[in-house]
């Protein structure tokens, strides 16, 4: 199987799918919105986005598993899965806020090997394969090189259903306020992830995250330099519901602070 040549062919469906999205924007509203759960929403833009992404990772590589954030597929793979997340940025859509992608992993076993995150509005596409730099649109990219947090951007995200650790949340907030250049909120972890490997902010870290919402981006940021990890330092960041991604540099004393807040 060659890597280079099925992530070529998934960017240019996600590009297809991002036009497709992109022409639905500020035409989503009312009964048009589902709620799936507390500030946890769907459109039907969703759902034919992720229709559209399954029928041609389909086509791309056939007898593969899925694991879809609208549960369009969701076979289990004998050996390769894709990781799809067709809107990731549901609200940011709805308030016609420019800040939204399409995120696709694919994964060999446990293992990501190849990465595509699309930010509709920009154009911008972030990948990566196994073995593989990292790029945006053909460009190589890589982390920053900064080694300070206190020098350091750092990009978060709100929890929008697990409240229980708020509060501790807060006070690591706080933390990084105080002691970092600031804070960054998005609405996108797939484009927050892409966005540290390009070296637009140093880390990126949240709580509350699904397997589509990381999947691909981790990859990138791993190609481009950086490392990632659970918020206890460990690799259960894909299905332990958190994540830390950083430009390396500034890796421990980030993982540090974290943890004394966090666990």
């Amino acid at each position: 199987m060659e890597l280079k040549d099925l992530t070529l062919k998934t960017i240019d469906l996600a590009k297809e799918v991002g036009a497709f999205i992109k022409a639905q924007s500020g035409k989503v509203y009312g009964d048009a919105i589902e709620v799936k759960g507390i500030h946890d929403f769907v459109t039907f833009v969703d759902k034919e986005a992720e229709e559209k992404l399954v029928t041609g990772l389909k086509e791309i590589l056939p007898d593969t598993g899925f694991i879809t954030e609208e549960d369009t597929d969701s076979t289990i793979g004998d050996r390769y899965t894709w990781v799809v997340d067709p809107l990731d940025g549901t609200t940011n859509f709805i308030h016609t806020i420019p800040c939204y992608s399409i995120s696709i992993a694919l994964m060999d076993g446990d293992e990501v090997v190849i990465g595509v995150v699309y930010e509709i509005n920009m154009e911008e596409c972030f990948y990566a394969w196994k073995g593989s730099k990292a790029y945006l649109n053909g460009n190589e990219i890589h982390v920053s090189n900064t080694s300070k947090l206190k020098d350091s951007l750092l990009i978060t995200g709100f929890p929008n259903r697990d409240f229980s650790r708020v509060d501790a949340y807060l006070k690591l907030f706080k933390y990084f306020m105080e002691e970092t250049h600031g804070l960054r909120r998005f609405g996108s972890a797939a484009v927050d992830l892409a966005w540290v490997a390009c070296g637009r902010g140093e880390a990126f870290y949240e709580y509350g995250l699904s397997p589509w919402d990381v999947a691909a981006g981790s990859l990138i940021v791993q190609q481009a330099g950086g490392k990632v990890c659970d918020f206890s330092g460990g690799d259960n960041y894909l299905f332990g519901a958190d994540i830390t991604a950083s430009n390396g540099g500034i890796h421990d004393e980030l993982v540090g602070a974290i943890g004394k807040y966090m666990l």
